[in-house]
């Protein structure tokens, strides 16, 4: 396994204000999907049940849909 040059993001201090610094170095990793990286390679997913997995989601995606598309129920 090889590692990466980069070393991820940074934040510089300034002023000693460290809530400030946190605030962005967190703002840097979500949007960067550190997080969700490292998460989702966490633990080894058999193929067929990531696949599994994805359909499942697709599917529920598809029913959201439909139901947002659906016509209003009349209430009268």
């Amino acid at each position: 396994m090889r590692k990466s040059n980069s070393r991820g993001p940074t934040v510089e201090v300034r002023e000693a204000n460290i809530n400030v610094a946190l605030r962005k170095l967190k703002k840097k990793v979500e949007e960067g999907g550190v997080l969700l990286e490292v998460l989702a390679n966490q633990h080894y997913e058999k193929p067929t049940t990531e696949r599994k997995r994805k359909k499942g989601a697709a599917r529920a995606r598809w029913l959201k849909k439909l139901r947002d598309n659906e016509l209003p129920k009349k209430f009268y």
